[in-house]
């Protein structure tokens, strides 16, 4: 009988923290969700061992079956010695939360990372990508990141790598000339720019995306601008890395995957003659919104 390893996977957010129970092979077997609580520090760390305990309870997978946890956090995070550095939307300001989840469970393997990286991790795992090469994940939801695993391990440079979201990019004419990427094509951009476009406070970036499906030519004239401010930002990546596969995750693309074809054909004005392999190299996500979860898990693993 062969065996076979389980983590805990933990993937803490701004609006709510997910566990999982995996295996090595990236299976999921139980799941569990709660709110955050940014309040207070104790009571954020308390919503994260509920979160744990809701997917131990009643498991026919025991905690002395599980190999380790990984945790991912957004924001700073200093992984050597397992500390929440710096997460803007959290209230923990070099919270040892290793340390704290080591205290409160009966194992000690459990590793942190930033949220990024880890579903950059998981999306590197499933993808065919020969582990020589260069892979990069780029997330575009609530922020814009990306991580670079090279030749099977993470390129973090002094440990800002891959911030790609304050990369100055040429906003269109809603944002009035040079903007960052973050600021003109995240999730909580495209819905400012559109409420302003379309004098409506209460549009949704769903709503938005509908529109330009149906024509509207006020949305066809923003979305070129989106779509225009994130093939320039990849368009740095290619130049500087020219990776052997780029995929794109994060809720933006996830719940409209048609972005990745616009986004193709706004490249094609920067690309060369050598540059042009890149549009068979750019995927949309295979876990969609579990692979931070499941990257976090599977580093649990490790």
């Amino acid at each position: 009988m062969n065996y076979v390893a389980y983590a805990l996977g933990v993937d803490i957010g701004g609006t709510k923290i997910a566990t999982v129970i995996i295996d090595q092979y990236g299976e999921i077997y139980k799941r569990s969700e709660v709110a955050s609580d940014p309040s207070d520090k104790e009571k954020m760390f308390e919503q994260v061992i509920k979160s744990i305990e809701m997917v131990l309870e009643g498991s026919k997978i025991h905690l002395k079956d599980i190999k380790g946890m990984g945790v991912g956090v957004p924001g700073k995070i200093d992984r050597e010695n397992g500390i929440a550095v710096f997460q803007n939307n959290l209230p923990w300001r070099d919270f040892p939360i290793v340390s704290r989840l080591q205290d409160y469970f009966s194992f000690q393997n459990i590793v942190i990372d930033n949220d990024v990286y880890m579903a950059t991790f998981a999306e590197w795992k499933v993808s065919d990508t020969n582990k020589q090469d260069t892979f990069v994940y780029l997330t575009i939801s609530t922020g814009i990141s990306c991580a670079i695993i090279h030749q099977g391990s993470f390129m973090r440079g002094n440990g800002f790598a891959g911030e790609l979201g304050l990369f100055p990019v040429l906003a269109g004419s809603s944002l009035n000339g040079i903007e960052n990427l973050e600021k003109s094509a995240s999730g909580p951009a495209i819905k400012k720019i559109a409420e302003k476009r379309f004098n409506n406070p209460n549009l949704t970036t769903g709503e938005f995306f509908s529109k330009y499906e149906e024509n509207d030519e006020d949305a066809i004239v923003l979305m070129n601008e989106v779509v225009g401010s994130l093939a320039h930002g990849i368009y740095s990546i290619i130049c500087l890395l020219d990776p052997h596969r780029i995929v794109l995750g994060g809720g933006v693309i996830n719940n409209n995957t048609l972005l990745l074809n616009l986004i193709k054909e706004s490249l094609k004005q920067y690309l060369i003659p050598e540059q042009q392999h890149i549009l068979e190299r750019l995927f949309t996500s295979k876990l969609k919104g579990d692979s931070g979860i499941v990257g976090a898990g599977l580093k649990g693993i490790e």
